[in-house]
């Protein structure tokens, strides 16, 4: 059992720290572009630049999972497993869609403080719980969990 739960809490450590890597990647991209200058190029249209801010952060956790958090899982990437990560990705950024556009069309906050709160610390925290678990079980599952050839 110990040496279950020092794997689990293995790579949770490294989903944390590649998506640490994500976090930067997507609150950097967002913030040149909504806020670059004092106005960035999509100030008004915060939720597309949010979209494209984690795309970017997606490209890099899906290569940093691959390669680090889920590296033992010998799983060979298919096409099928590329969709799972891309419908997960699309739920993922709803929820952080979501709590921004809650925060700027609900409460009417359209401050950085506002908009990295709510779309980039409490949004980020909700994809990331939803990614760990769905990606462990679905993208990324152990030999047993892979579906049959």
């Amino acid at each position: 059992m110990s040496s279950r739960a020092d794997g689990h809490f293995r790579r949770a450590f490294l989903f944390l720290f590649v998506g640490g890597i994500g976090f930067v990647v997507d609150a950097g991209l967002y913030n040149l572009l909504v806020f670059l200058g004092g106005r960035g190029p999509l100030f008004e249209l915060p939720l597309l630049a949010k979209i494209i801010a984690i795309l970017g952060a997606t490209v890099v956790t899906y290569v940093g999972n691959r390669s680090l958090t889920y590296r033992d899982r010998r799983v060979p990437p298919t096409f099928r497993q590329l969709l799972l990560f891309s419908a997960l990705n699309v739920i993922a950024i709803l929820l952080q869609l979501a709590c921004l556009g809650f925060s700027r069309y609900v409460l009417g906050l359209s401050d950085p403080i506002a908009d990295n709160i709510s779309g980039t610390l409490i949004g980020q925290a909700l994809a990331t719980v939803f990614r760990y678990f769905t990606y462990s079980r679905f993208v990324f599952p152990t030999q047993e969990e892979s579906p049959a050839k």
